[in-house]
């Protein structure tokens, strides 16, 4: 029974805060989007803060309890939220905005985790030690999907923030690159290392460059909220 007990609170100190970095990170582009022209997310009944309008039960839930398990970095995802590009007020521009919007949502529940676990965390117990580790998750959860998604490259966020950034003939190139970019994000971030393994080389691209900035964000944020001296 001890064992289920922990194995049940090391789950749920995953996927709760997997499923607010997640949720919260989606919901804030649809909300982003309708400040600057674009209500289809709420015309779609996806302009809520209600994790159960965004959840993806494998996703949001499992995928990321199992990499957590398995000692993997945890990712995942949710159900995206609907945005027309073309009905915002400035298109090219407006889209960087409305895609920066999820990883500054991620960082900002990283900072809170980090504050919350600086002035809340008492003597330890079993309420308080869930509490710590899913503070903990929180952060690491947060910061990685941030860093993550910022990868320039289409559909992720970097990639957005890339097309309306860029001079237009490069913008135009890289935003064609979205029909197959996430085949190129999983083979880079799956195939790859799979194939190292099997020459003798490290090719973990994933290990090379989202965790060493990823680690150095969660030491900024720890610095930030005060966990860190000096």
């Amino acid at each position: 029974m001890d064992s289920v007990l922990s194995t049940t609170l090391t789950v749920l100190a995953v996927a709760i805060p997997a499923i607010l970095a997640i949720t919260l990170h989606e919901a804030s582009h649809g909300y982003v989007a309708l400040m600057f022209g674009d209500p289809t997310a709420k015309e779609q009944g996806r302009l809520s803060l209600n994790p159960i309008r965004h959840v993806d039960p494998f996703g949001t839930i499992i995928l990321p309890a199992m990499l957590k398990l398995a000692g993997a970095p945890v990712l995942g995802w949710a159900k995206p939220v609907p945005v027309n590009f073309g009905r915002l007020n400035n298109p090219r521009r407006d889209m960087v905005w409305v895609a920066l919007a999820g990883p500054a949502m991620n960082i900002f529940l990283a900072l809170v985790s980090a504050l919350i676990f600086r002035f809340a965390i008492g003597p330890v117990d079993n309420v308080a030690g869930f509490l710590a580790q899913a503070l903990v998750n929180s952060i690491g959860i947060n910061v990685l999907l941030a860093v993550f998604n910022m990868i320039p490259l289409p559909p992720l966020d970097g990639g957005r923030v890339a097309v309306g950034i860029l001079p237009l003939p490069l913008a135009r190139r890289l935003a064609a690159t979205e029909k197959y970019g996430m085949f190129l994000i999983l083979g880079a971030l799956v195939l790859l290392p799979w194939l190292g393994s099997k020459i003798g080389a490290d090719l973990d691209l994933f290990a090379w460059t989202i965790i060493p900035l990823a680690d150095a964000v969660v030491n900024l944020i720890a610095a930030v909220a005060g966990l860190t001296s000096g």
